[in-house]
């Protein structure tokens, strides 16, 4: 989700009754005139700016896609984990959630988009690992975010609901049981992680590389989230280590840890190519889920077939 100003007209009919009848449970809120407007941004939800008639203040409703429960999504989770993240000066400001519907009000951020150019640019990656670090560094929150076990249950659910799954597969499970079983001599403790690190998820306020979207949130390992925002926008090996020189303030990275980011963005290629495989069952939105997951596939069995697949895991397993 972007939280940018809006272009759109002001939401009317039945869903801007239903909306303001909700925010009328939210304190902060209540007995207020108010407008919705649709913003831009976001898959699998819906978001709207909520104007106030009589304040400045602004505030951001999000609304649950169809059967996204089905993606592993707990909107209780995603509520605990972005007061979580509000506190360490990463998410934004929890205004309300509103039970049972599962809405989410934040105080909507006053900043700007990040691009894709801009987010290989050095200043920017010390920003993101900057706050990347800050959300590891956050209270606990619950729930618990394992990709691999993730991605098997993607499968059992699209099965369930008559998906192929693509011969790919077989390729990926193969890479991230090697994956797997090369971590196992190199546990971390868990860390709350935010598991999804699009730049559409990012605006710079400022001060900081704020991040919004919590909905995949869990405790999970923290190579996850810097290899998922590591995959997400190609970074070069050289920005892979100055993303990881700045959110572990050391110089050079120890070669275990480099490789485990690295080994994790196969992980979340396969972790997103499955995503895409279970989206056609669930089939809710105008996108093209066939592709977007052969792209998803086809990165990840690229890099596992590559010598730099090999190094990472022999590397990975001398532990840091």
């Amino acid at each position: 989700m972007t939280e940018a100003l809006p272009s759109a007209e002001p939401l009317h009919g039945e869903l801007a009754e239903q909306l303001t009848a909700a925010l009328q449970r939210a304190p902060e809120i209540a007995g207020r005139a108010l407008t919705l407007t649709p913003l831009s941004g976001g898959i699998t939800n819906r978001n709207f700016l909520i104007v106030l008639a009589d304040a400045e203040d602004r505030y951001v409703i999000r609304l649950a896609g169809n059967d996204t429960h089905l993606l592993g999504i707990s909107r209780e989770v995603e509520h605990a984990a972005t007061v979580a993240a509000a506190g360490v000066g990463v998410g934004p400001e929890v205004v309300a959630f509103i039970r049972p519907e599962g809405y989410l009000v934040t105080r909507f951020i006053v900043g700007q988009p990040v691009s894709l150019e801009e987010v290989h640019r050095p200043e920017t990656l010390r920003r993101v690992a900057d706050s990347i670090r800050r959300i590891h560094g956050g209270p606990a929150i619950p729930g618990l975010f394992v990709p691999l076990r993730v991605v098997e249950a993607y499968r059992a659910l699209a099965l369930e609901r008559g998906v192929r799954i693509p011969a790919a597969w077989d390729g990926a499970w193969g890479a991230g049981r090697r994956i797997e079983r090369a971590l196992l001599d190199a546990p971390l403790d868990l860390s709350p992680c935010h598991n999804d690190l699009l730049n559409a998820n990012f605006i710079d306020d400022g001060e900081r590389i704020r991040i919004v979207d919590w909905e995949y949130a869990g405790m999970g390992d923290p190579f996850f989230d810097l290899g998922n925002f590591a995959t997400n926008h190609e970074l070069t090996p050289d920005q892979e280590v100055m993303l990881l020189e700045t959110y572990e303030q050391a110089t050079p990275p120890h070669p275990a840890r480099l490789a485990r980011l690295r080994l994790m963005r196969v992980v979340s290629d396969w972790r997103e190519a499955m995503w895409g495989v279970l989206q056609q069952g669930i089939r809710s939105l105008d996108v093209d889920f066939v592709a977007y997951a052969d792209e998803h596939f086809g990165r990840l069995l690229a890099y596992a077939a590559e010598p730099a697949f090999e190094r990472a895991l022999d590397e990975v397993a001398g532990g840091a």
